[in-house]
């Protein structure tokens, strides 16, 4: 069947071994929300879903099957693996360009390492680059290409756009950018997600087979208001806008009907801001009957009593925090903006409330040494999370971390998938040091829960042994890291980051 406009994405699931190990797929939102606003404009859109296809070779099948006169290659903004631009997921989507236009469709592509990098996509024959948010772009650039324009015609009054310039051509792509487009301020004007378009089964059976549940993602704002220096915001840049706690809820409602799901994760990078939104959004739940187990991101000063307690009674079953680290040193260089204290606060109140509380840890942070990293270590045995996701810091194209260590980064610049873990500027330790370093802390964590008589966090190198076995190798492990520490020493740790000071954001402000 025939469509104007076939909307697809380029993160395969299956090309990305952690995650594809892990089965933990989530739809395309970002990709979704764009499908439905062009369906709302009249125009017949099919969806070529990455996620949990088996590589390039079916979007081929899907071009054939659909035909379309154009297409819209929109990554997820809302899925944390898009914005870190992964190298493989790249060389997909280039291929998909180079796919599409050969079936004679006009190209349009989207998404973080679009906006950061539109050379290669344009180099690959996509028309257009859509820098930053790209909603209302799209669906005017769709408008414009239906009207029909002489060849060579070009859309340059609409913003947000990056176009091959014709006049700088001879052979080589150099970019024509129309002036930049203000983002959204009232997201509930997008409507829902055009979920429809999915193969939910094929989602659901994934899931359930791996877990026993099936978990589904949705959104409840755009954007962030905080500036960790590290975070790179290539979308929505420092704004954040909130859907009203009636739309979040109202779409609670439908997706517990028309789905079905065990749970849902918000993919926000920050949800519930002020605790007055969180209580209203339990009130619009309560009434709704929409309640669903959900989890969310957040940080641990926005965990006041207040909003814990509207989490708790809307269905949060757990929360991720930015931990980061355990030394304030650390945390003040990247511009974190919280405590130490506030970290332990954040799990105390979450705890009491019956909510889950989940650290996200980075090491590698420049000046961190084997007393921060440790600082960190005793921090996690202290609070005992009830789980960690371990990374190490990633320099991202138009951070304050990335200018940095910019003379420092080498020919490698993105991770090829998520399980990477290759330090692409000179840390203090080498990466074979951080990988060990991962494998530690979460077999610490395991131990020192067991011994405080909690349930063990399931992770990669989990072997159930004998609580004597298990102290003993741990012990081994912290040993041979601190043999390491100074074996595997690439530079002497130097003095931290340290941007200038940048004012918190008013919490008390209404964010759209």
């Amino acid at each position: 069947m025939r469509s104007d406009v076939l909307l697809a994405h380029s993160y395969f699931l299956n090309l990305d071994e952690k995650q594809a190990q892990k089965m933990r797929p989530y739809t395309p939102l970002a990709t979704l929300y764009v499908a439905g606003n062009l369906r709302r404009e009249g125009y017949q859109v099919a969806l070529f879903d990455a996620m949990l296809a088996a590589g390039e070779h079916e979007f081929a099948d899907a071009l054939a099957r659909h035909t379309p006169s154009v297409v819209v290659l929109y990554e997820d903004n809302f899925n944390f693996l898009s914005k870190m631009c992964l190298a493989r997921m790249r060389e997909a989507a280039l291929t998909m360009v180079g796919m599409a236009r050969h079936a004679g469709a006009t190209v349009i592509v989207s998404g973080s390492d679009v906006t950061d990098h539109p050379e290669p996509y344009l180099q690959a024959g996509a028309f257009a680059a859509v820098l930053g948010e790209g909603d209302h772009t799209v669906v005017e650039l769709v408008h414009w290409l239906a009207e029909g324009h002489e060849p060579g015609a070009q859309p340059t009054h609409i913003a947000g756009l990056a176009l091959r310039d014709p006049v700088r051509s001879n052979g080589v792509v150099h970019e024509l950018r129309t002036p930049r487009r203000a983002n959204e301020r009232h997201p509930d004007g997008f409507g829902f997600p055009a979920r429809d378009l999915l193969d939910i089964d094929a989602y659901r059976d994934a899931w359930v087979s791996h877990h026993g549940h099936f978990s589904l993602n949705m959104v409840s704002t755009r954007g962030c208001p905080f500036h960790c220096n590290w975070c790179a915001k290539p979308i929505w840049g420092q704004r954040y806008a909130m859907r009203t706690p009636a739309d979040v809820a109202a779409e609670m409602a439908e997706v517990k009907t028309t789905i079905a799901p065990d749970h849902i994760w918000f993919a926000d990078d920050i949800f519930g801001l002020r605790p007055s939104w969180v209580r209203q959004f339990a009130d619009e739940v309560a009434e709704r009957d929409a309640q669903i187990p959900f989890t969310i991101q957040s940080r641990c000063d926005l965990m006041t009593q207040e909003s814990v307690a509207g989490l708790a009674r809307a269905g949060c079953a757990e929360v991720w925090l930015g931990a980061e680290s355990g030394s304030q040193a650390v945390l003040d260089a990247m511009d974190k903006g919280t405590t130490v204290a506030e970290i332990h606060e954040a799990r105390r109140l979450l705890g009491d409330a019956g909510v889950r509380a989940a650290f996200f840890i980075q090491f590698g942070y420049p000046g961190e040494g084997w007393s921060e990293i440790m600082a960190t270590v005793e921090m996690v045995r202290d609070a005992l999370p009830d789980n960690i996701g371990v990374s190490v810091s990633y320099p991202l194209p138009g951070t304050r971390f990335h200018q940095a260590v910019a003379d420092q980064l080498g020919a490698k610049t993105n991770w090829e998938s998520s399980g990477d873990l290759d330090m692409m500027f000179q840390g203090t330790y080498s990466t074979a040091f951080y990988r060990r370093l991962h494998a530690a802390l979460h077999d610490d964590l395991d131990l020192h829960r067991r011994k405080a008589g909690m349930e063990p966090v399931p992770h990669p190198s989990f072997e159930p042994v004998a609580l004597d076995d298990q102290e003993a190798r741990v012990a081994r492990e912290w040993a041979e890291l601190q043999e390491m520490e100074s074996t595997h020493r690439t530079r002497r740790p130097t003095l931290l980051v340290r941007a200038a000071p940048t004012p918190a954001p008013d919490l008390s402000r209404t964010f759209g």
